[in-house]
């Protein structure tokens, strides 16, 4: 089982809180580092200082970092015109040496694309399924040839398709809940496929959906790897299981529920539930970013059982 670290720096962060956090992300034996695509903060709280630009902190921690994988849960379709994002993740990977992986979703949080003028299209899954369509093939071109690409919502024309990632195919993870169209997506175009804040009951389900979908498409099930992100909040004892939880503004007994919460024991037992039906790799969504005690605490604890 993979643990990585995921985070939610629209909540408030600085790219040195995010720079600190990846580098103990690396220093701990964690084999990734993702954060979320957003612009706007969610819920309580103040965000401040304000949003940071995803692909601009992942290119900085691209340098700064030597060894684990760095990636988004998810890059909002919205925000970028594919083949500019194709560019942005390919000289991200070139800066990293090879070690970028790229969530993609549709686009959801309207109150984020208002508050800086961003359009937010009606109709948000066609985009996604060409913006998709465009980034991999704009990569998979081979050198000195063109792309082309007509479609509803795009149009490229004799596009040079470059510049070419350091990685012959850079992992592209697609995600969500969606019973139909979701798992068809993923089956064409995902290397994984992430379940997000959801019951192992649930995953299997969508799992299952998934793997489906790849068979009817001719291809094998296995080939994509199946993952979760969960809420973690551990603490070596109860007390100071309820001390992180009132830091991130959470019961208990919800975050026990919904996500990876209590004593080391308790959360290797239900990471165990997630493997079980099918899950390998687990995004641990941390959301106090000044605790680095947690990350410490998670990697001796929970980590090394794992391994």
């Amino acid at each position: 089982m993979d643990l990585r670290i995921f985070t939610e720096p629209q909540q408030g962060a600085t790219y040195d809180t995010l720079l600190t956090v990846a580098k103990a992300t690396e220093d701990l034996g964690f084999d990734a580092f993702f954060r979320s695509d957003h612009y706007l903060k969610m819920g309580d709280g103040d965000g401040l200082p304000g949003p940071t630009d995803a692909w601009i902190t992942l290119a900085g921690l691209a340098r700064e970092t030597k060894r684990i994988r760095l990636g988004t849960l998810m890059t909002a379709a919205t925000f970028r015109l594919p083949g500019v994002l194709a560019i942005q993740v390919a000289q991200v990977d070139q800066m990293s040496g090879g070690r970028v992986e790229l969530g993609l979703g549709a686009g959801w949080f309207e109150e984020e694309h208002q508050a800086y003028g961003i359009p937010f299209p009606k109709e948000k899954f066609p985009r996604l399924e060409e913006q998709l369509a465009i980034v991999t093939g704009l990569w998979a071109t081979e050198p000195g040839e063109t792309f082309d690409f007509h479609g509803q919502h795009y149009e490229l024309t004799k596009s040079p398709a470059l510049p070419k990632p350091a990685q012959q195919r850079i992992p592209v993870l697609i995600g969500g809940h969606g019973a139909t169209r979701t798992p068809r997506l993923a089956a064409r175009y995902a290397d994984e496929f992430n379940m997000p804040f959801a019951s192992p009951e649930d995953s299997e389900a969508q799992f299952g959906r998934v793997r489906a979908a790849a068979q009817e498409a001719g291809r094998p099930a296995d080939a994509i790897t199946y993952s979760n992100a969960l809420v973690v909040c551990v603490g070596k004892d109860d007390q100071e299981v309820a001390r992180r939880a009132a830091a991130i503004g959470r019961d208990v007994e919800e975050l026990k529920a919904n996500g990876l919460a209590g004593t080391p024991g308790e959360v290797v037992d239900k990471i165990g539930r997630y493997a079980a039906v099918g899950s390998s790799r687990i995004y641990l969504q941390v959301l106090d970013l000044d605790d680095l005690d947690h990350l410490e605490l998670i990697s001796a604890q929970v980590q090394s059982q794992l391994s």
